[in-house]
């Protein structure tokens, strides 16, 4: 049957077009890597770690992200919203993607988090239940379930979106923080209580707000250490 679809609806790489596959070695290799930044300052950070002086009760602990929003890159996380007959298939690959590089030029986080499994857990950036059903998916979730088992993690859906907010790209500088303010809140379907650790994964990191908003939540909730994933920055 694969072979069949295959046949019908050959594999292109979604950021070039060419090959046979969903990402080739030349789209892979155009991925942007950047010094890491602190997520709560977004000045350069050794590992992404939130610099001591920007640490507050109740912020990110870390910020990891694959690459620049640039490129086959880009173009992959614009067909990863808004393609949903692809998006079940090209995020497998991207995990891979994802993986790879986080192994390769953040070792220090990937081998803290392999070592200590029992402590940590995936949990993706919710999207509101209607623009949820209107787009099919949520791809937040579908990278953080895949990642999730390729790490050994348990995966929780441990927040919800409790009010509709505007598309942070649509809002502007400090408007952003106030658009996402109180929109999240614990589900009641995930137990935080013996949580130490979260992975807390999306698409994409433009200023933070939105990360920074669900850690708050998190932290509140008991969770010792948030680090934020992202595909791109």
């Amino acid at each position: 049957m694969n072979l069949i679809l295959d046949f019908l609806f050959p594999k292109k790489c979604v950021g070039c077009g060419s090959g046979s596959t969903y990402f080739c070695k030349r789209c892979i290799a155009d991925i942007l890597q950047t010094d890491l930044i602190c997520p709560e300052c977004g000045n350069l950070s050794i590992g992404g770690l939130t610099h001591p002086s920007c640490e507050q009760s109740f912020s990110l602990d870390g910020l990891w992200s694959l690459g620049i929003y640039q490129g086959s890159l880009k173009k992959a996380i614009q067909k990863l919203k808004y393609e949903p007959a692809l998006v079940r298939d090209f995020a497998p690959v991207l995990s891979d993607i994802i993986v790879y590089y986080w192994k390769k030029y953040s070792p220090y986080l990937f081998d803290l988090v392999r070592k200590n499994k029992s402590q940590w857990v995936v949990i993706p950036v919710p999207l509101y239940w209607f623009r949820e059903n209107k787009r099919g998916f949520n791809q937040a979730k579908l990278i953080g379930q895949i990642l999730s088992k390729k790490l050994g993690l348990d995966y929780c859906e441990a927040l919800k979106r409790i009010r509709y907010t505007k598309p942070q790209v649509k809002v502007k500088g400090k408007e952003r923080k106030k658009n996402i303010f109180g929109a999240f809140a614990l589900s009641p379907n995930c137990n935080l209580s013996p949580v130490t650790c979260v992975l807390l994964v999306d698409d994409v990191w433009t200023t933070g707000s939105t990360l920074r908003e669900c850690a708050k939540v998190l932290k509140k909730a008991g969770v010792k250490s948030v680090w934020a994933m992202t595909v791109v920055r």
